[in-house]
């Protein structure tokens, strides 16, 4: 089984500084589906992990959340796609839960649905455009993957001036898109990346 992690906002969708509040507002980067439908037929087994504090801070609630997902299903089976699950956290950043991101509780919940051991151990390839995206990955154990999509730009300059709180930022593997990680064949063929 080959199992590849997405971010959500910044990576498939486009954010925003607003919040994304309903599907109407939902709407998805360029490519980004197309390559979620390649990865799909190449055998990959997708799973989103997104923070949503939108839903604690009382911006939109969970029928909302469904929605923009529902949306994203619809247009991605159009495409030939598909994504097999979505893990999210609800919460505002003070109530300090340990499902926000860089905090590692929604990928132990995808260890625990998959029944895979934690830390991942590098064989998992994790995608994300912000800085707390490469922390988590870091630290369950993904192969880290920045886009340069969303805040991708601003996180690359991170990486490369700091201040730096990983451990090892050459790990890091920079792609313009969700579009090149689908097509990147040191990523999606590598056996570095099959679950045994």
């Amino acid at each position: 089984m080959r199992l590849i992690i997405l971010d959500r906002d910044g990576v498939i969708n486009e954010d925003s500084d607003a919040y994304v509040k309903s599907h109407e507002e939902w709407h998805p980067i360029p490519g980004s589906l197309e390559a979620i439908a390649a990865l799909s037929k190449q055998g990959w087994h997708i799973v989103v992990a997104t923070n949503q504090s939108g839903i604690g801070r009382g911006y939109y609630g969970e029928a909302e959340l469904k929605g923009m997902h529902d949306k994203m299903d619809q247009l991605l089976a159009e495409l030939g796609g598909k994504v097999d699950e979505i893990f999210y956290c609800p919460h505002h950043p003070d109530e300090n839960c340990h499902c926000r991101k860089p905090k590692l509780g929604l990928f132990q919940q995808i260890a625990a649905h998959y029944h895979i051991p934690f830390p991942f151990n590098s064989v998992i390839p994790y995608v994300g455009d912000s800085y707390r995206d490469l922390e988590a990955a870091e630290g369950a154990g993904c192969l880290p993957i920045l886009v340069l999509t969303g805040n991708g730009e601003k996180t690359l300059r991170r990486l490369k001036e700091g201040p730096n709180t990983l451990e090892n930022p050459e790990a890091v593997i920079v792609c313009q898109s969700l579009q090149e990680v689908a097509q990147s064949r040191a990523i999606v063929s590598s056996d570095v990346c099959k679950l045994k």
